[in-house]
């Protein structure tokens, strides 16, 4: 195989490994879509005038998570593998949540930040408060 012919081979599988990874990007992407999504309607629910909607959104909100992880910030882990998503953020002085970001990964790509519009940034941290990070 001349010069050329491995260069272009070799041009080829790096082509398609590019092209893998942003499969895997976009897939990953998506799930945090449809993550903040459902975060969305939960936080609806809670501000629902009907006592049994605001009933139904909180606990949907505390069977949502896989994990929950605290030190001085939080992680809430909404789902794993290929993709994965998770809340993170600053906790204050009292253990409640002041920052909120959506993150998300396939396999194989490093966690990355969801670009969130202000309010869906605001609707994420009220999601996160919902829950105790005390001892």
């Amino acid at each position: 195989m001349g010069r050329w012919a491995r260069y272009c081979k070799k041009q080829g599988v790096d082509m398609i490994k590019k092209e893998q990874e942003l499969q895997k990007e976009n897939h990953a992407l998506n799930e945090a879509k449809a993550q903040l999504e459902s975060i969305t309607n939960r936080i609806e629910g809670l501000h629902s005038k009907s006592d049994k909607i605001r009933e139904e959104a909180l606990e949907a909100i505390h069977e949502d998570f896989l994990e929950i992880k605290t030190v001085l910030t939080y992680e809430i882990l909404l789902c794993w593998g290929g993709p994965a998503c998770r809340i993170v953020g600053n906790l204050d002085e009292y253990k409640q949540p002041e920052t909120a970001k959506l993150e998300y990964q396939d396999w194989g790509t490093y966690w990355t930040e969801y670009p969130l519009k202000r309010q869906e940034r605001e609707t994420l941290l009220e999601y996160a408060q919902q829950f105790y990070f005390g001892e």
